[in-house]
């Protein structure tokens, strides 16, 4: 598949090649503007070999899928400029070969069935297309190159209070913080990192969930920023969850192996060396005085190609008298499926989708391409007496950085009571 996919991309990069050899761009007909072009990317393409095939710090690896990463969109933006024109000239080539030339009535651009066009008013609109293409193509650079340098590890903290009816009055006012997605194997900057978990014990919270993918592929990613989260401590505890990244599958493959399980268990062993109480299709009771809640996490369960290791009903087992259920489950993609099935599920707690590391949330307007894939994806969500919320996470993934989407913590506050109706807000 690498190979496969390396393929493609140098057809990518010769097609886009010839199209800016064709213009008259006095930089592009250096002869210096080969050796570039294709020295770079050999290079790039030696480097994505080197980063999956050979152990190199973290560093270097974010470096290389950076500069990958916004190659590959500028050079994809450029292509569909590219292609749009290469379609209209095939039109153009069709037209004349079909239709006799005394038949056709065309703008004096077109009017000669001869290739390249002519230039009008000193340009064609192939070059035109073209040199527009360039400009296109870079503008995305600016805000993704932003978003590495400063948006990977500006760490925003969110605030809701999750008002529970039922909710025994030695919890009210508790607060609970959230992290989630820490992928740790995309972290280059453990000072950053630190300074996102000192925001979170800045906080002070009762509890903190985290709700699962600790982890990109593997257990060993988590060697250097161990000491980092172990810090992560709340007086009634940390409880965590595994999301579909934990479980090994993106490295060793779907199929059972002795590798892939001593890696599970490795990342199941990380939660338990940080004093994170890790549920497993389980619950915990938590105590306060003589009232308690309870605290449910399954395994990571999602709809389509995700994984199905969550087994909500084991989880619940054993509940019934709890007043408030909070459950942990890693893809909101649950919610839906399963957990509003189950009305004596108060608040579900999510992450999974990143927000797309892309997009806009200001006050209660937000927006990324993340909706058009799960229902919900950031925030608050509410349905009958249930409510999701769902973290737009920690870490980053694939792209290392953020735009608009930044790396959250929430801080939930537990409130006794009816959620007070706008008139009366």
């Amino acid at each position: 598949m690498i190979v496969f996919n390396t393929i493609v991309l140098l057809l990518i990069d010769f097609y886009i090649y010839k199209a800016l050899r064709a213009t008259r761009i006095r930089w592009v007909a250096s002869p210096l503007f080969p050796k570039i072009w294709w020295g770079y990317s050999l290079l790039l393409t030696v480097c994505i070999f080197v980063s999956i095939y050979v152990s190199i710090p973290l560093m270097f690896r974010s470096i290389i899928l950076v500069a990958f990463f916004l190659t590959f969109i500028s050079k994809f933006t450029f292509i569909l400029i590219l292609l749009a024109d290469d379609i209209r000239r095939g039109g153009l080539w069709l037209k004349r070969l079909l239709i006799p030339k005394k038949k056709q009535i065309a703008p004096a651009e077109d009017s000669d069935a001869s290739l390249p066009e002519k230039p009008v008013k000193g340009i064609s609109r192939s070059q035109f297309l073209t040199k527009a293409g360039i400009l296109v193509a870079a503008a995305p650079l600016a805000p993704l190159g932003w978003g590495v340098i400063s948006g990977a590890y500006d760490y925003r903290v969110r605030r809701e209070k999750l008002y529970l009816p039922n909710l025994p009055s030695a919890f009210h006012g508790m607060k609970i913080g959230q992290l989630s997605d820490v992928h740790s194997g995309s972290f280059y900057n453990k000072t950053a990192v630190q300074g996102g978990v000192d925001l979170l014990l800045a906080e002070k919270p009762d509890v903190v969930f985290f709700t699962g993918d600790l982890v990109n592929y593997l257990a060993s990613e988590m060697r250097d920023y161990q000491d980092i989260f172990t810090k992560v401590r709340a007086p009634l505890g940390v409880f965590s969850t595994l999301g579909n990244h934990d479980y090994g599958d993106y490295h060793f493959g779907p199929e059972p192996s002795a590798a892939k399980a001593k890696n599970l268990q490795d990342v199941k062993d990380t939660h338990k060396v940080m004093g994170w109480d890790l549920l497993l299709n389980e619950n915990r009771k938590l105590k306060v005085g003589n009232d308690e809640i309870g605290i449910i996490g399954v395994e990571n369960w999602g709809t389509g190609r995700f994984p199905k290791h969550g087994r909500l009903e084991q989880a619940l087992q054993g509940t019934a008298e709890m007043p408030v259920k909070l459950l942990l489950s890693h893809d909101p993609s649950h919610w839906r499926a399963e957990v509003l099935a189950r009305p004596d599920v108060d608040v579900m707690f999510a992450g999974h989708t990143h927000g797309m590391q892309f997009g806009v949330r200001v006050g209660n307007v937000k927006w990324s391409p993340a909706q058009y894939i799960y229902k919900e994806w950031a925030g608050l969500y509410r349905q009958g007496q249930q409510q999701l919320y769902v973290n737009t996470g920690f870490g980053f993934l694939g792209y290392p950085g953020r735009v608009g989407i930044l790396p959250e913590i929430t801080v939930f506050e537990l409130i006794r009571g009816e959620k007070p109706s706008r008139k009366n807000a």
